[in-house]
């Protein structure tokens, strides 16, 4: 078959790697110059492992893992107040790979490129779907015939717009910024963060360099997603008067042309295809950065729909990667809003229970270790 991704991040670039191994003709479509390679640190976690080892790039994924030893959390004057260690934490600990974001898309787009089409700086503006297939044209204006049209462009899909129509994406009542900042602001290989009530900032440093973190507890709010400077604004109106090194970094926020603001959202989907057209990773089901998990969705996503569609009939197929998919995406949305109580509790007295309940976690990680190995034996 013919298909189109748009998008060319992690989930693009995986179901182009498994597409075309399966002999279907791909052409991804991104609207950057270059894959996508910005942001902060992410994980590549459980299954998502056993599909990097599948696909022959773990060891290339290991080999620029960081080396992240936890987080700190300081109070306005820079004093520990508590840590986190990732053992304490972690489903899988030991084999979860954490790297920069970076180093994957440039190891998936190289697993993908030599046999996929890429075309940079164009987008899909229109869908027209048929029993046949699905005639789409271009933002730069060209047209072209697929038998199948995948979307893997974000929480901000366009073509989900397009197949799905309005709705989808949900409001978590947070938001996020990310810049890069001076690693001297932070801790070598650790996060620092610091809490007030319904707010974080921190700076979490990764081999050599560093990027500052903000979250902060808030209704919907309106405002222009193209405008730069006024995120920019509103992010440093909310954090106005803080301690420890925020006016610092929002120094840094005033300064930069390398800045990231969004709403901390979910895109829960009752089906993610439609006719002859899907959608793979955070375009889909977006679980929310505050999961730890939007990484493993996507690349075990693409490999569930790509494994579906290699026995046959598009319609069954898309049935099958339902099936198969839900349950991890259900789980990883799911467990958001606890993720959310411990790094950004709405209250003082949430942030003390937090640093209280942080001390206990090392003893409940180990007893973890013990079931999991009286299991195994």
């Amino acid at each position: 078959m013919k298909v189109l991704i748009s998008g060319a991040s992690i989930a693009g670039p995986t179901t182009a790697y498994w597409l075309t191994r399966a002999g279907h003709e791909v052409t991804v479509v991104e609207r950057a110059a270059r894959p996508r390679e910005g942001g902060a640190p992410i994980d590549v976690r459980g299954e998502a492992v056993e599909v990097a080892e599948r696909m022959g790039v773990l060891d290339r994924i290991r080999s620029v893992r960081t080396n992240t030893q936890g987080i700190l959390y300081v109070d306005r004057s820079g004093r520990r107040s508590t840590r986190l260690y990732p053992g304490d934490f972690a489903e899988n600990p030991g084999r979860d790979i954490e790297l920069e974001r970076a180093d994957l898309v440039s190891i998936l787009y190289d697993a993908a490129k030599d046999d996929a089409e890429y075309v940079f700086e164009d987008s899909i503006e229109t869908l027209a779907e048929d029993s046949a297939g699905v005639d789409v044209t271009f933002a730069r204006g060209g047209e072209a015939r697929f038998d199948l049209v995948v979307g893997a462009d974000g929480l901000h899909s366009v073509v989900r717009g397009l197949a799905f129509g309005p709705g989808g994406t949900h409001h978590l009542g947070m938001y996020v910024a990310l810049v890069p900042v001076d690693p001297a602001l932070g801790r070598a290989d650790w996060g620092v963060m610091h809490n007030s009530p319904g707010r974080v900032a921190g700076v979490y440093s990764h081999r050599g360099s560093a990027t500052g973190f903000f979250m902060f507890r808030s209704p919907e709010l309106s405002y222009d997603y193209r405008d730069v400077d006024q995120q920019k604004k509103l992010l440093i109106s909310e954090f106005a008067g803080e301690g420890w090194q925020v006016p610092r970094l929002l120094d840094a926020v005033r300064a930069t042309d390398d800045f990231y603001f969004d709403s901390v959202s979910q895109v829960r989907m009752p089906s993610w295809t439609r006719g002859r057209v899907a959608l793979v990773g955070d375009a889909g089901y977006c679980p929310a950065l505050l999961s730890g998990m939007g990484t493993t969705l996507a690349m075990v996503g693409a490999t569930a729909l790509a494994d579906a569609l290699a026995a046959g009939d598009h319609r069954a197929a898309f049935a099958r990667y339902d099936l198969a998919h839900r349950p991890l995406v259900d789980h990883a949305q799911a467990g958001v809003m606890r993720s959310a109580a411990v790094l950004i509790p709405a209250t003082r007295f949430g942030i003390w229970s937090r640093n209280q309940l942080t001390k206990l976690l090392p003893l409940a990680a180990a007893a973890r270790r013990s079931t999991r190995r009286r299991a195994q034996v």
